[in-house]
């Protein structure tokens, strides 16, 4: 298999939620807000014998030529989006939904930036992000993905097409699922934002911005552990300089 991250770049997020662009070249880090976090927000791409699969679908920024940045990324990477035919969304926070789809400007409505990929989101994570998103452009997301024969949604925990595996562990938000996929003997798992960073990993972090920092913590552990026996190559999500490890 194949692994593309797709990064938006870096972010310093605070206490307002606002994700505010970080030049990792050019800005101190000593100037960011007390109490902020510097993450990097990064989808990524697997390429298998049967699929092009997105996981997660960062915050839909565009570059200076109103191209999604994700396509760009892409494209830059010799895949054409129209072929993706698989996006699997872990949860649906703005920094990972926000690129699920855009508004079109002729047909006045929200279309997939994925027109030809199947996406998969659990029932009970999306009902709680139409009770509970804020924000327009993503609860215009949101309720495209409600009546869309192109989303199928998961419960507790299965198997995709035989080879992707997923379960909802909480954690971060209540029903945040995680992924492996598995091919040729190679084990691939994204946790999302219950396993972000490496550092995390190696650490017994209990964050404040988790649904439940603790149980976060554990199946950190858990996995860390698993991984090394099962050799996984773990996706880092939000990590500055670790996108992909294995173990």
């Amino acid at each position: 298999m194949k692994i593309i991250p797709l990064s938006e770049g870096a972010f310093s997020i605070d206490k307002t939620k606002q994700f505010i662009a970080f030049d990792k070249a050019k800005d101190n880090i000593e100037q960011r807000a007390v109490g902020s976090l510097l993450v990097e927000i990064q989808p990524f791409c697997v390429v298998t014998s049967k699929d092009i699969i997105v996981i997660d679908t960062g915050l839909g920024f565009r570059n200076e030529k109103g191209v999604l940045q994700i396509h760009q990324n892409l494209l830059n990477n010799g895949i054409n989006p129209l072929d993706v035919t698989k996006v699997l969304m872990s949860h649906l926070h703005k920094d990972h939904s926000g690129g699920i789809s855009s508004e079109d400007k002729f047909q006045k409505g929200q279309l997939f930036n994925f027109p030809n990929a199947l996406y998969y989101v659990n029932d009970a994570e999306l009902k709680d992000a139409l009770q509970n998103e804020t924000s327009s452009n993503s609860l215009n997301n949101f309720q495209l993905m409600t009546h869309s024969e192109q989303v199928i949604t998961t419960r507790e925990k299965g198997v995709i097409d035989d080879f992707i595996s997923y379960e909802v562990v909480g954690g971060h938000s209540p029903n945040h699922q995680v992924f492996w996929i598995e091919e040729a003997g190679q084990k691939i798992f994204f946790g999302g934002d219950v396993a972000p960073q490496l550092q995390q990993m190696k650490s017994r972090l209990v964050a404040k911005y988790d649904f439940d920092g603790k149980k976060c913590m554990e199946l950190r552990q858990q996995w860390w552990q698993q991984g090394e026996v099962e050799n996984w190559t773990f996706l880092f999500y939000h990590d500055i300089k670790t996108p992909i490890y294995s173990r």
